[in-house]
């Protein structure tokens, strides 16, 4: 059963919206009160600045998702607030420009500085409307394939017909329906990513940013830069919070990040406000913060490696992933997937696995999960020939001439294509089962013997999948 805890106050206050949020920068009365009204009118949050000045105020306080700019104004022209806003040549959101009194030149220049149209005075509302329509599908196209070039191989939901996974992906879909923080757990190698796209992807939000952070690759020194994003001068450059207001922000690896980073990431989330570094303007947040972790975060915060309020504050809604063994009846769909992928993206041969080598796999105990079957089948479609993949290939792959054994962990065998955190826990798990085998199974006696408290590893051993009752 899913158990909800409070939100943070900030959510009660400032809750997520699915429109897109607009400035819309003119010197004009009549056409800044004229757009506001027509553009709310077509579900866009709408803010107005009346000349550069306040256009750079209304910049600082939130990130826009498009901006209108007229190019001639009193103060500030709007080219020269293009090059302001730009990042390292970019634009940080679409920018349509606007002019009454414009030549070929200031249309070249505009172009050339990242804008993505420009519009002539009077304006056609139509056109205007439409204009910002592409704009805004776009940025998100952009943004997506981006991360499609990332994910390619990756399928775009949860995987697997079994009913584990229908039930998954339903509870998935009913969590979406609402703005609650998640937090999704799992052992090594479950596409705990897959599982937040598709969470985001049923959400209200699903047309908003979809932002990734890997929080293990942040260091105290950059941690804020990164998460908060900084001004220098009139330059702003986002941070990833902002780059996902409105939409989703997926922490994943929590459990991995330094303490310092998770005193600033609980004061952000638990205040839904920040500053950026060098800036005294407050930024307010609204997204939908989903967390991820392959770790015990209750024994994180017992061992002190990870702060109690920051996980009352994530935890939510926990929504545990199911490891591929517990599903392994979609073994076969899974393998006829990733081959497929890996030949349409990959351009590797195909191969079809023979009937034995299927029933091989899907006795298998997968201690690497998803990420372990897709480096399998890469792997057999480099290094194998023929049409078919036989049970030999297979055997020789797993590194084991041996029948697949039902128990939690390959013992004496290690995966050497997993990722270094992933080779680790699985070697954590083949320790442990030796040594649970080595005392019949008796957890007291496995903790004094490696220095653990018995509380400790019995969470340790919950999280790892084992039952010390049946070990196989």
């Amino acid at each position: 059963m899913m158990t909800t805890m409070p939100q943070p106050e900030s959510a009660d206050k400032l809750p997520l919206a699915s429109a897109p949020y607009l400035l819309v920068v003119d010197d004009e009365p009549d056409i800044r009160s004229l757009l506001k009204e027509i553009l709310e009118d077509e579900g866009y949050e709408v803010t107005v600045a009346e000349n550069g000045e306040a256009a750079r105020r209304a910049h600082r306080a939130r990130r826009p998702d498009l901006v209108l700019l007229d190019i001639w104004m009193p103060d500030v022209d709007g080219i020269t607030l293009l090059k302001e806003w730009a990042e390292n040549g970019d634009l940080p959101m679409p920018v349509i420009m606007m002019s009454g009194h414009g030549t070929v030149e200031t249309a070249v220049e505009a172009t050339r500085l990242g804008a993505y149209d420009y519009i002539e005075k009077p304006l056609s509302l139509a056109k205007l409307l439409l204009t910002i329509e592409h704009a805004l599908e776009a940025d998100r196209l952009q943004r997506e394939n981006l991360g499609l070039r990332r994910h390619h191989i990756v399928p775009g939901e949860p995987p697997g017909r079994s009913a584990t996974m229908q039930r998954l992906r339903e509870q998935l879909k009913r969590i979406a329906e609402h703005d609650s923080w998640v937090l999704l757990t799992s052992e090594p190698g479950c596409a705990i990513d897959v599982a937040a796209r598709y969470l985001h992807a049923h959400s209200a939000q699903k047309d908003r940013p979809f932002i990734e952070v890997n929080v293990a690759a942040l260091t105290p020194e950059t941690s804020a830069r990164e998460l908060f994003g900084y001004e220098d001068g009139e330059q702003i450059h986002y941070g990833l919070l902002e780059q996902a207001n409105g939409g989703t922000l997926l922490l994943h690896d929590v459990a991995d990040m330094d303490l310092a980073t998770q005193g600033k990431l609980f004061s952000a989330l638990n205040s839904g406000s920040f500053q950026r570094t060098g800036s005294d303007t407050t930024v307010n947040l609204r997204m939908r913060i989903i967390a991820g972790s392959h770790h015990d975060l209750a024994a994180c915060v017992d061992e002190g490696r990870f702060r109690k309020d920051l996980y009352f504050l994530l935890n939510v809604v926990p929504v545990p992933l199911p490891p591929l063994r517990e599903h392994r009846e979609d073994v076969p769909e899974l393998l006829t997937w990733f081959t497929n992928q890996y030949v349409e993206h990959e351009n590797l041969p195909y191969r079809r696995f023979s009937t034995a080598a299927q029933n091989r796999l899907r006795n298998h105990h997968w201690p690497g999960n998803l990420r372990e079957l897709m480096n399998l089948v890469q792997r057999l479609l480099i290094v194998g020939s023929g049409d078919e993949i036989s049970l030999e290939e297979v055997e020789a792959a797993l590194g084991s001439s041996q029948p697949a054994s039902p128990a939690p962990a390959g013992e004496g065998r290690i995966h050497y294509e997993l990722p270094l955190r992933e080779a680790r826990e699985q070697f954590e798990r083949d320790y442990l089962v030796h040594q649970l085998r080595e005392n019949g199974g008796s957890v007291g006696k496995v903790a004094k013997i490696i220095g653990l408290e018995r509380t400790h590893l019995y969470r340790k051993l919950r999280n790892l999948g084992i039952d010390p009752k049946n070990l196989g």
